[in-house]
């Protein structure tokens, strides 16, 4: 059954996403004159002047917190930071305001609809979830005043969404783990709300994968597919640093041209979440270490429906895509968990 107060409350998330983020044109103009880590900076610090001393105290933590390198996806009672559902809507559009300057537009609208699913989620499994599913119960973490020269951190968490930044010298210098998820991953049933019934929050993530895996020929394939069942999970889910795993799967320099530039693609629907310097800073470094080293390994069914996985690896960053668990109406292998790892450190430490 609808829940009223959820939806007025979605309703109320996508007029600031879509309104109230840029309610005047100087606002939209300082976002557009000033980008990633100069406009978090400037974002950061108008999200801190809406906040009394008690929320502040929530949002705003120490630099070296240890809450900083723990992040998760599972739904939880409470995390660290300042919930949305707790903020007035001035605050609640500064903290959206914030994420925004975090992401590139595809990111960013990858974010509000992955919030969105939770009222799907509610809609669909019933008045048992009500206050574990709400697009409101996402949480935001400063650490560390917002600087132009001394590294600060953000964080914005909850149900399938943890990313995960430092800011230094006015850059964005770290921004991993980064985490998305969609349950659905095909939303399969009539439900309410602004997403419809066929809406795929991760589509790219999954079918350019898919695409990849139908154009490999007889033995490509043979050496992509490295697990005839799926793993249950990506790995390191929660740990502060990842652990680079086997290197498993088809080089890029096996791939042809085609297949080749399909990789990259599959690879750019990660990158491009991230602001323009973020994307540019990771596809350099992925440059500079060589595509030829590159690698991607298959696990599990080749068809939607039945358990699927996938990795991309490269010498600094760890991708991993899984669609193994049915969703909140039973669908099999309709519920996507993906992430992007900095196998050089996590938020901006040193790899394990």
């Amino acid at each position: 059954m609808r829940n009223p107060r959820l939806f007025s409350r979605l309703s109320l998330i996508t007029m600031l996403c879509f309104g109230g983020l840029l309610a005047t044109a100087t606002g939209a103009i300082l976002l557009q004159a000033n980008s990633g880590g100069a406009a978090m900076v400037q974002s950061a610090n108008a999200f801190l002047s809406t906040l009394d001393d008690a929320a502040k105290s929530k949002a705003l933590l120490a630099y070296d917190a240890a809450e900083r390198t723990k992040w998760h996806f599972i739904p939880m009672p409470t995390r660290k930071g300042l919930v949305i559902r707790d903020m007035n809507p001035a605050q609640k559009a500064a903290a959206l305001r914030l994420l925004r300057a975090a992401l590139s537009e595809s990111g960013y609208e990858k974010s509000r609809r992955i919030m969105s699913l939770e009222a799907v989620l509610l809609e669909l499994e019933g008045p048992k979830s009500k206050g574990r599913r709400d697009p409101e119960k996402y949480y935001v973490t400063l650490f560390g005043e917002p600087s132009d020269t001394q590294p600060w951190g953000f964080s914005f968490e909850g149900h399938h969404m943890s990313l995960n930044f430092v800011v230094e010298g006015g850059k964005i210098v770290d921004s991993t783990p980064q985490f998305f998820a969609s349950n659905p991953a095909e939303i399969k049933n009539d439900v309410s709300g602004p997403l419809k019934k066929g809406t795929r929050v991760l589509r790219d993530e999954e079918q350019l994968a898919f695409d990849l895996m139908a154009s490999l020929q007889s033995s490509q394939r043979e050496k992509a597919i490295f697990a005839a069942e799926a793993p249950a999970e990506i790995s390191d889910a929660g740990e502060p640093q990842p652990t680079a795993p086997k290197l498993v799967g088809i080089s890029y320099a096996s791939l042809n041209g085609q297949q080749q530039e399909m990789l990259r693609s599959l690879v750019d629907v990660y990158i491009d979440s991230m602001t323009a310097e973020v994307a540019a800073d990771r596809r350099q470094i992925i440059d500079n270490d060589g595509w030829n080293d590159v690698h991607f390994a298959w696990g599990g069914a080749l068809k939607t429906g039945i358990g699927h996985y996938y990795r991309v690896q490269g010498k600094s960053f760890l991708i991993e895509f899984v669609n193994t668990q049915p969703d909140a109406a039973g669908n099999p292998a309709n519920h996507i968990h993906c992430v992007w790892r900095d196998l050089t450190g996590d938020f901006n430490l040193p790899a394990k």
